[in-house]
């Protein structure tokens, strides 16, 4: 089975975002989102902590530790960019102002329900910012594997672990390819290259349809 790795999931949800999106990238994996903005298209970034306008990561040696995203990870900015009090940036979120959030998660089910913390041990111990994120961006999408590391699906019918948002997800990302929740099943938008429907269908713990 081949697939996408990390970087290549990011560089194609990054396909995705309309040009003049304002798009808030959450922590882990999609804050790669920001190193793949097709040239020529302008995304105008958005972070909780009071950025807007950040670009790419910063080449190695040149980090500003002043300057970070929410996940505190070293970020650039682009000319334009502006900063503010983080309740200012909640206002943005809050307001409907973001055009696009991507996040990571834990668990998505084909209703477009989003799980990305948990009460346990090993999660993530908050909901942060991602839960105003599902009820103000105007449209939510995930980037996540496809399955836990003990092999479980993470694409279900129904969530295991506490609700970030209910019916809020339009799009996800996975090294095995795009998929919509459509209510009832996982519609397959493009698998990944190497990826047959049958293996995608196999790691899926919900029914796709083409």
């Amino acid at each position: 089975m081949s697939g996408w790795t990390r970087d290549q999931i990011a560089a194609r949800a990054a396909q995705d975002i309309a040009n003049g999106a304002h798009v808030n990238l959450g922590i882990g994996q999609p804050e790669r989102v920001a190193d793949f903005v097709p040239a020529g298209r302008e995304i105008v970034l958005h972070s909780e902590n009071g950025i807007l306008g950040m670009g790419p990561a910063p080449e190695r040696g040149h980090e500003d530790p002043e300057l970070i995203n929410a996940g505190k990870k070293p970020v650039t900015i682009i000319p334009g960019a502006s900063f503010f009090h983080h309740a200012d940036s909640f206002a943005m979120i809050r307001g409907g102002h973001i055009d696009v959030c991507i996040l990571g998660a834990y668990e998505v089910t084909c209703a477009g329900d989003i799980a990305n913390w948990s009460t346990g041990n090993r999660g993530t111990p908050a909901v942060g910012g991602a839960m105003d994120l599902v009820a103000g961006a105007r449209e939510v999408r995930v980037i996540m594997s496809h399955r836990s590391r003990n092999g479980a699906p993470k694409l279900i019918d129904c969530l295991t672990l506490p609700a970030t948002g209910r019916a809020v997800v339009k799009r996800i990302y996975t090294e095995l390819g795009v998929l919509d929740p459509i209510g009832d099943a996982f519609r397959l938008v493009e698998p990944a290259p190497g990826v047959d429907e049958a293996t995608l269908r196999d790691a899926t713990g919900a029914k796709v349809v083409a």
